[in-house]
Formats: structure tokens, C-alpha cells, sequence
């Protein structure tokens, strides 16, 4: 097993500093810097994403489908930049593409605020989303540089929380300047382009210390991996969470359906703003819970909260129980999100990282991307359907995910002990 990062005895450029090197040996100067960068860059797009769908319809006039459509062809854009940014993160330094990544999303947002028509828009949240695909498998390899298999459900943990909390301050802001400006939704555009731009900036105190790789050519690690050297079990894991994605559609339909329901510009913006706040304040417990259960436990009851808020949202005629139902949706994210990336890292060896990030990452955002089509044009008007497929869809893929996990437990777990302390 890889040592932990020593505690620098100054506290100082790497090193967590001695106390916090003794209460989590997991936090490193990249953690902390990269849960800085993603709380500003959420504070950004989360300022804007609940306004998203009312601006494209109510104020560029699109249709409800366009919504699904430009949500879904983000996504996709994302997903192919992931898979190949994952493949550099193994082969080159990592900061720059990092720095890029959060770049391009900041030039995203300028454009959505230059925007009089939808296709602009559309191309706007491409090179957004471009940007977070270049970035994320990066970035996810760089904070588990040299932290243990054991402790990564709390790195991912804490890396979502601090992201989630920008989308809790993001949409918080919006709802007040909204309100400062008149109701206004243009300026707030140009307003979400500062903490975007002081993400970038912020990169700079990134630390990218690559370790010593075996020459190209070695099976398993270092830069000559490829897809085909990747362990049987992350690929059987994959399929299982890309199937998910394909119910897994945009939450900008949901905020859609928050609206059709009767909740106002102001409502919507705080419904959302609730829904992050309960992601944000589970995705740490649920990351330091994966690493003492079985993280596909903790996965599936990532799902039957997905499937409470699908199903809810489906069956509700009244608009406040929205903000009940967004609160529990909150725990479908912090049980799945860095959870799933903290799952997939430890059936990967060290080399291949971001390789293999980068696909579970693309994989999963291509499956997106269907599902953003598929619900869009099967919307027709309330969203029930699709919201009533995908809640069961993934309520069953849930049960099967417990079902599996119950079975002879004691020699499983121990098994993949052996195996994941291997890998880090």
C-alpha cells in the first residue's frame, strides 16, 4: 500500500500541517486548493443553472424540448472531453488542463450573458461543459495523489461538499440580485463571470508532484496503459452506472417541472438552493461512510433517493412540497456522486487514473446526454412519464445493487480490501 503524505512539520506549500496530518492524513495542499477552485467555479454556474430554463423559454421563447436538447448536448460535449483529457492527465502535468478546463467555462459564461437566441446558448453551455470535461478527470487524479485507497470516499466526500456549497451560495446570490436588479435575469450572467474567472486564478496554487512511472509499455500502469489493460471488475462497475446515466436526465427538467408546478422565478432559484444545501451537507458523511461499508451500499441508497425525488416530483400537485422533495433528491447526489469516483479509483492502478476516470466520467455524461433527448421530447407539458420511468428504473437497479451486496458479505470484503489496498 502507498504511504500517506507526510505531514509537513510547518504546515506549509504540501503538507496538511501536523494536526491535521494526525485527524486526516488525507488532506493534502491539493484537496484543500481544489475544494477552493470548485467552490467558486459552482458559485458561478449554480448562480446561473436554475435561471437556465426560464431564460431559454420565457425569455429567448424556445420550446421545452430545447431545454433537454441543450442540457443533454453540454453533457455530451462534456463526456467526450472527458474521456480524452483523462487519457493526458496520465501521459502530461495536469495543472495546465485544469486551468484550461475552468477557463473555458468561464468564457461560457460570457457568452450565455451576450445571448438573444437559443442556438447561442446551446453553444455556450457546450464550451462550458467542454470546459468541466477537460478539467474533472485531471483534477480527480491530482487529489488522490498519494492518499490511500481506504481514505478516498472522504477526499471525493469533501471535494463534492465544498463544490456543492458554491451551488448552495451560487443560487442564494442569484435570488438576491435578482430581486436587487428588478427581476432582471441578464445581469446576472456578467455577475457569475467574476468567481469564474478567480477559479483560474486559483489554480496556480495547485501542486502537481507526478510520481515515478514504470517505462511506456508496462501493463497495467504508466503511460502506455489503454483501455484494454483496465481490471475486469472496473469494467463490469462501469456498465452497471452507465446504465444508470441513461435515466439520469438534466436537472435543469427538473427545476422545469419545479416551475410548472407554480413556483415563481424566486421559488425555483430557492428550491434549488435547498436541494444543494442537502447534498452539500451529506456528501462528506456519505464519502466517509464508503469507506467503512461497502461503497456499492452506499450507491444504492444513493438511487432510492434518486428515485424518491423522481417519483415525487412526478406525484405532487402542490408547489411548496417541492422543496421537500428537492431536499431529499439532495441525498441522491452525496450518496453517488464522490462516492462513484471514489469507487472507481480504487479498482484502478496508480497509472491509470485518469484514464480510467476520464472514461467512467465520459461514459456516464454520454448516457446523460440520451437521457436528456429521450425526456425532453417525452416531456409533453407535465413530465410525469419520464419522471415516473426513470424513478422506477433506478429503484430497480438499486434493489439489484443490495441484493448483490448481501450476498456472501464477509469473504467479499475482504477480498476487495485486498484488492483496493493493493491498488493504491
Amino acid at each position: 500500500m502507498s504511504a500517506s503524505p507526510a505531514p509537513d512539520p510547518a504546515g506549509g506549500r504540501d503538507g496538511p500541517g501536523p494536526v491535521a496530518a494526525v485527524r486526516r492524513p488525507w488532506l493534502t495542499r491539493n484537496v484543500a486548493v481544489l475544494c477552493g477552485v470548485s467552490f467558486l467555479q459552482d458559485t458561478a454556474s449554480e448562480l446561473l443553472y436554475p435561471i437556465l430554463p426560464i431564460f431559454l423559454t420565457a425569455v429567448l421563447g424556445a420550446p421545452v424540448a430545447v431545454v433537454g436538447i441543450v442540457e443533454g448536448a453540454a453533457d455530451g460535449a462534456a463526456a467526450l472531453a472527458k474521456v480524452a483529457a483523462g487519457r493526458l492527465a496520465d501521459r502530461t502535468e495536469r495543472r495546465p488542463l485544469i486551468a484550461a478546463g475552468y477557463g473555458l467555462a468561464a468564457v461560457g459564461k460570457v457568452l450565455i450573458a451576450l445571448a438573444y437566441v437559443w442556438p447561442l446558448v446551446l453553444a455556450a453551455r457546450v464550451i462550458d461543459r467542454t470546459g468541466k470535461g477537460v478539467r474533472s478527470a485531471p483534477r480527480d487524479s491530482l487529489l488522490v495523489d498519494g492518499v490511500a485507497a481506504r481514505y478516498r470516499g472522504a477526499v471525493f466526500g469533501l471535494h463534492r461538499a465544498a463544490d456543492t456549497a458554491g451551488a448552495v451560495a451560487g443560487p442564494l446570490l442569484g435570488l438576491a440580485l435578482y430581486e436587487a436588479l428588478g427581476h432582471r435575469l441578464r445581469p446576472l450572467f456578467w455577475i457569475a463571470v467574476i468567481p469564474a474567472i478567480a477559479s483560474v486564478l486559483l489554480v496556480r496554487a495547485v501542486r502537481d508532484r507526478r510520481p515515478i512511472l514504470p517505462a511506456a509499455g508496462a501493463r497495467g500502469v504508466g503511460p502506455g496503459v489503454s483501455w484494454r489493460d483496465l481490471p475486469g471488475r472496473y469494467w463490469r462497475v462501469l456498465t452497471v452506472l452507465t446504465l444508470f446515466g441513461l435515466v439520469n436526465f438534466p436537472d435543469a427538467l427538473l427545476l422545469l417541472r419545479a416551475r410548472q408546478l407554480g413556483l415563481s422565478t424566486a421559488g425555483v432559484i430557492a428550491a434549488y438552493a435547498v436541494y444543494n444545501a442537502a447534498y452539500a451537507a451529506l456528501a462528506y458523511p456519505a464519502g466517509h461512510l464508503s469507506d467503512r461499508l461497502p461503497r456499492p451500499v452506499v450507491y444504492a441508497a444513493g438511487l432510492l433517493f434518486f428515485a424518491a425525488g423522481y417519483l415525487g416530483l412526478a406525484v405532487i400537485h402542490q408547489a411548496w412540497l417541492v422543496f421537500a422533495v428537492l431536499a431529499v433528491y439532495g441525498g441522491f447526489n452525496a450518496c453517488t456522486d464522490g462516492v462513484g469516483k471514489a469507487w472507481i479509483s480504487t479498482l484502478l492502478p496508480a497509472g491509470a487514473q485518469g484514464t480510467g476516470q476520464g472514461l467512467y466520467q465520459g461514459a456516464t455524461g454520454a448516457a446523460t446526454l440520451i437521457a436528456g433527448v429521450w425526456a425532453g421530447l417525452a416531456w409533453h407539458g407535465t413530465g410525469q412519464l419520464p419522471l415516473l420511468v426513470s424513478g422506477a428504473i433506478a429503484a430497480l437497479i438499486a434493489a439489484g445493487m443490495l441484493l448483490r451486496a448481501a450476498r456472501p458479505a464477509t469473504s467479499r470484503i475482504s477480498v476487495e480490501t485486498r484488492q483496493t489496498d493493493a491498488s493504491s
